[in-house]
């Protein structure tokens, strides 16, 4: 009995070393704050790493190994997308690595979106006028009453 229990245990104990990779070792990949403000505030700030939230606000997401972007957008004004560059300064002996992004705070100026087209009345097509008569050659002079 005590044999079976042994061999359960060793089994179990190698599926579970069975799961382990290497992507496990791999740090995650660090997370910055990235502050957003507008003018007008109240404008909703979407990364395009997915996050998203109403300005004046910070949100953290990760590091992309490139850049990305931020779209402003409110109601009756034309929205702004803002790139950001992700700078990574690698870490020596003394100091370790740093992630900053810039600009720093990310900012958009909202400008009021064109009022739109005034709907403008269907016209009607003219009717077309009638014909004129043809002219008719002038009218003899009346001839004077014969005697």
């Amino acid at each position: 009995m005590h044999r079976v229990v042994a061999i359960a245990v060793t089994g179990a104990s190698l599926a579970g070393c069975s799961s382990l990779s290497l992507d496990s070792f791999k740090p995650a990949p660090p997370v910055v704050k990235v502050a957003m403000e507008s003018v007008p505030p109240g404008a909703d700030a979407t990364t395009s790493l997915g996050p998203a939230c109403k300005t004046p606000c910070s949100i953290d997401v990760p590091a992309p190994d490139a850049g990305f972007s931020v779209t402003f957008a409110s109601p009756k004004f034309q929205p702004v997308t803002v790139p950001v560059q992700v700078i990574r300064n690698p870490g020596d002996f003394a100091s370790p690595p740093t992630t900053i992004i810039e600009p720093s705070p990310v900012f958009a100026e909202l400008r009021p979106a064109a009022p739109p087209p005034k709907a403008r009345k269907p016209m009607r097509p003219k009717k077309p006028k009638p014909p004129k008569a043809a002219a008719a050659p002038n009218p003899a002079p009346a001839q004077p009453a014969t005697r």
